[in-house]
C-alpha cells in the first residue's frame, strides 16, 4: 500500500494532500475489512470502518469537484471504481 501512496504524492514530502489521505484511508479500509471478516462481533472496528469509508467518500467528492484529472488518476491507481 505504501508504494501506491508514494505514487499519489505530489512531491517528496507530501503527507497531507487529498490524494495521499485517500490512499492511506484505502489501506486502513482494507485492513479493517479483513479484521471484521475474521471477528464478526467486533462492533467497535466496524464503526471505525464506516467512519473511514465515509471520510474517503468525502475526500473523493472534494477531489472530483476541484481537480477531475487527479480524481481519475486516484481511481485508476487504487482500483476503486470501474
Amino acid at each position: 500500500m505504501r508504494e501506491k501512496v508514494k505514487e499519489l504524492q505530489i512531491h517528496d514530502k507530501d503527507t497531507g494532500s487529498s490524494e495521499v489521505q485517500i490512499g492511506q484511508l484505502t489501506g486502513k479500509i482494507e485492513s479493517l475489512s479483513k479484521h471484521i471478516k475474521q471477528f464478526k462481533k467486533d462492533k467497535h472496528s466496524s464503526v471505525g470502518l464506516l467512519r473511514a469509508v465515509n471520510r474517503r467518500k468525502k475526500l473523493l467528492d472534494y477531489l472530483k469537484k476541484n481537480n477531475m484529472e487527479s480524481y481519475k488518476a486516484v481511481l485508476t491507481k487504487l482500483n476503486l471504481r470501474k
